[in-house]
C-alpha cells in the first residue's frame, strides 16, 4: 500500500488556472493530479530521458517541484534514517541532502518509512515522519537549512505514517488521524487531530480533535463555499467527509456516514460534487460522490470496481477510477455516476494515484509499469513503459516536464517538441 497523502498551495476556486501553478504538494495544485501539459510522451525509452538518477535508501513519498528545484524524502530501510533530499530539475543533479536518524519499527509490507510526500512553497519545503514516539513537521529552507521542528507526538498506524502536509494561507495543515489502540496497551495515544501551524515559526495556530476508527491518510483540498469562503475537506472514517474554516478548525459541515471503512485517497472536487473513497485489504471498496453545504447529501456511490488508495483523476465531466486490487481502470459520468467504460486488468495493481497530463493519463502500477491512456469517455491504450522497479509513487507534473519516482529511482521525461 502507497501512503502518501496529503497537500499545498492556497486555491479559491474549484477550477483553476493549472498552467501557472507549481506541483507543490501531493499530487499537485489542489490535489487535483491534473496538468494541461501537451509534452509528455505516451511511452519512451531510456535515450528518451531527460535524466535518471538513483536515490539513497527506499520510499514512496512523491516528487513536488518549486521553480528548478525538487523535493522528496528517502529512507534507509533497515535503520529509518531519512533524507530530505533537493534536486536540480533541469539535470537531476543533487543539490543538498539532510540526514536525519529514525528508529526503526513496524510497517505493512508495502509501506516505507519514507512514504508522506513534502509540500513547498517560495521559501520553505515542508515535511513529516513519524518513529512511534515522535511526529516530526519540519521546515527547511530551499538551501536546507533547518528553520524549525514540530512534534505532534506518538503516532498509531498498523501501515505506519504516512500524512502528507498541506498548505494554506501562511499554515502548513496535517492530518494526524490515528487508530484506534482498543485500549489494549495504555501507552498507545487515544486522540486523532488536524493542525495548522504557522508557516514562519510551527507555532500550532489551531488544533481541532476528531473522532478516533482507523487511520485516515486523507489529504484536505480547498473548497470556496456557497459563502464565498473558503474551507477544508477533509475525510476520515470515523466523521465521514467534513469541512473545516482554515483560519480557526472549526467545523462547517458535516456527512459522518459516507465511509464504513479507512479512508486513504484525497477528496477531489468535480462538477459540483466531492468525491472520496474507502475500503480495505479483505476488499468491499467503494466510491461515494457526495454534494456539499450546510446540509451535505449523498448523491450517489460506485461499488464496482471502485478505488481504494489511488485518488482517482479527472477531465472535465469525466472521472477515471484506477482499483486497487486488480487493475481495473473505470470511467465515470459526474453527472450522474454512469459508467461509461471499464476496462479490466489494465495492470496488476495501482498504489500509486493517476495524473492527466492534457488529454494523457499516467498512473504507475506496483511492478513499476507507466501506463498511459486517453482521458476519454471511450477506452483507448496509449502507451506503457517498463521501469523495472517497483513503484508506490504518484508522478508529478511541471515545466511541461513529468517526475517519476520509483523506489529508488527518481527519473524525468518529457518537454521536448
Amino acid at each position: 500500500m502507497r501512503f502518501c497523502l496529503l497537500v499545498g498551495l492556497i486555491l479559491s476556486s474549484v477550477t483553476v488556472p493549472l498552467a501557472a501553478q507549481e506541483w507543490s504538494r501531493f499530487r499537485g495544485p489542489n490535489g487535483t493530479g491534473e496538468s494541461e501539459a501537451t509534452t509528455i510522451p505516451a511511452s519512451w525509452t531510456d535515450k528518451d530521458l531527460n535524466w535518471k538518477i538513483e536515490l539513497p535508501g527506499i520510499g514512496h513519498s512523491s516528487p513536488v517541484l518549486w521553480g528548478d528545484k525538487i523535493f522528496l524524502l528517502s529512507a534507509d530501510p533497515k535503520t529509518a534514517e531519512r533524507y530530505v533530499l533537493c534536486i536540480n530539475a533541469a539535470s537531476g543533479k543533487e543539490i543538498w541532502r539532510r540526514t536525519y536518524p529514525g528508529v526503526s519499527h513496524h510497517l505493512h509490507a508495502n509501506s516505507s518509512f519514507a512514504s508522506s510526500t513534502p509540500a513547498c512553497d517560495a521559501n520553505h519545503v515542508y515535511v513529516a515522519w513519524s518513529d512511534p514516539e515522535f511526529t516530526r513537521l519540519m521546515a527547511l529552507d530551499h538551501a536546507g537549512n533547518e528553520k524549525w521542528t514540530r512534534n505532534l507526538g506518538d503516532w498509531v498506524s498498523q501501515h505506519g505514517f504516512g500524512s502528507s502536509p498541506m498548505l494554506y494561507g501562511d499554515l502548513v495543515v496535517v492530518n494526524c488521524s490515528q487508530e484506534d489502540s482498543k485500549g489494549t496497551d495504555p501507552r498507545l495515544p487515544k486522540e486523532s487531530f488536524i493542525v495548522a501551524v504557522e508557516q514562519s515559526t510551527g507555532n500550532i495556530r489551531w488544533r481541532t480533535e476528531r473522532k478516533i476508527n482507523s487511520a485516515s491518510y486523507s489529504v484536505p483540498c480547498v473548497r470556496k463555499n456557497e459563502a464565498g469562503r473558503d474551507e477544508l475537506l477533509c475525510c476520515t472514517q470515523a466523521e465521514g467527509i467534513f469541512a473545516l474554516d482554515p483560519q480557526t478548525g472549526h467545523q462547517n459541515w458535516m456527512l459522518p456516514t459516507a465511509f464504513t471503512m479507512r479512508t486513504v485517497s484525497s477528496p477531489l472536487m468535480i462538477g459540483g460534487l466531492i468525491f472520496g473513497t474507502t475500503g480495505q485489504g479483505a476488499g468491499g471498496h467503494y466510491v461515494v460522490a457526495m454534494r456539499p453545504g450546510t446540509e451535505p447529501k449523498l448523491e450517489y456511490e460506485i461499488r464496482k470496481d471502485a478505488p481504494y488508495v489511488p485518488t482517482p483523476v479527472a477531465k472535465g465531466d469525466l472521472l477515471f477510477l484506477f482499483e486497487d486490487r486488480q487493475g481495473h481502470v473505470s470511467c465515470i459520468n459526474v453527472p450522474d455516476g454512469k459508467i461509461l467504460w471499464t476496462q479490466p486488468r489494465v495492470a496488476k495493481a495501482f498504489f500509486g494515484s493517476p495524473v492527466r497530463a492534457g488529454d494523457k493519463l499516467f498512473c504507475t502500477d506496483i511492478d513499476g509499469t507507466v501506463i498511459c491512456l486517453a482521458a476519454d469517455k471511450e477506452f483507448k491504450e496509449l502507451g506503457r513503459t517498463e521501469l523495472k522497479e517497483l513503484s508506490r509513487s504518484t508522478p508529478a507534473i511541471a515545466g511541461g516536464r513529468m517526475y517519476v519516482r520509483t523506489v529508488s529511482h527518481l527519473l524525468s521525461v518529457g518537454g521536448k517538441k
